[in-house]
């Protein structure tokens, strides 16, 4: 089981991802677009019950089909903080994980990897605990400036921070707006783009995250009666 540390308040969070930040591995390229195994993990929250559902979702990288998918619930314990959703988030997310039948391979978050204050955000937390591939494909560019890519799909533009590319804009459809890509942990920026667009066939939104988001919200629906 993946060990999670919860802080007891804002400072230690950041001290725990000042901490962690360094195990972050950069350096590889990650696995090919539209091969081996992919999942999508997301969360849907009840707040008036300070209720938390996961859910994580396989598909075959090829193919899109679902392999295997799995949900968990928990109580929320960790209050919202811009740059510390990781805290909320990731004990419910790590259970769905443990709970799939099979190995998940690359993972996708919907949210940030280095696109991140602190260069930490969810995929780089997640990734770094379980060692596994994770990218983040966020729908807003968080406090990031970029300028528009072009309109077809594939095209992107650099996602900054100063001088430093912290991700990329990424447009999956023509005419529509484009979502933030950001490498989480063994994985580099291109490659992450790449399987964005693999998995993003049809939709705004790569497949993984469209069905980790019907099967949290639907997880949710059933927990809450």
């Amino acid at each position: 089981m993946t060990i999670f540390r919860m802080p007891a308040d804002e400072a230690e969070a950041r001290a725990v991802q000042d901490e962690l930040r360094g195990r972050v591995v950069l350096d590889e390229p990650g696995p090919a677009p539209g091969t081996g195994r992919v999942t999508g993990v997301d969360v849907a929250y009840d707040d008036e019950r300070d209720l938390v559902v996961a859910a994580a979702v396989v598909l075959d990288g090829a193919t899109l089909e679902v392999v295997a998918e799995s949900t968990a619930q928990g109580r929320v314990t960790f209050p919202y903080v811009p740059g510390l959703l990781a805290f909320r988030e990731l004990p419910a997310v790590l259970a769905a994980l443990e709970r799939l039948p099979v190995d998940p391979g690359l993972v996708v978050c919907d949210g940030y990897g280095q696109a991140h204050p602190r260069r930490f955000g969810l995929a780089s937390h997640l990734g770094v605990l379980t060692g596994l591939p994770v990218i983040g494909v966020a729908k807003n560019p968080f406090t990031f400036r970029y300028d528009e890519p072009g309109p077809a799909r594939g095209d992107s533009s650099p996602l900054m921070d100063g001088d430093e590319e912290v991700g990329r804009a990424l447009r999956t459809r023509r005419a529509t707006k484009p979502v933030f890509v950001s490498v989480g942990h063994r994985t580099d920026l291109d490659n992450a783009c790449a399987q964005t667009l693999a998995l993003a066939r049809d939709f705004r939104q790569p497949e993984t995250t469209r069905r980790a988001d019907a099967l949290c919200r639907s997880a949710l629906r059933a927990a809450t009666g």
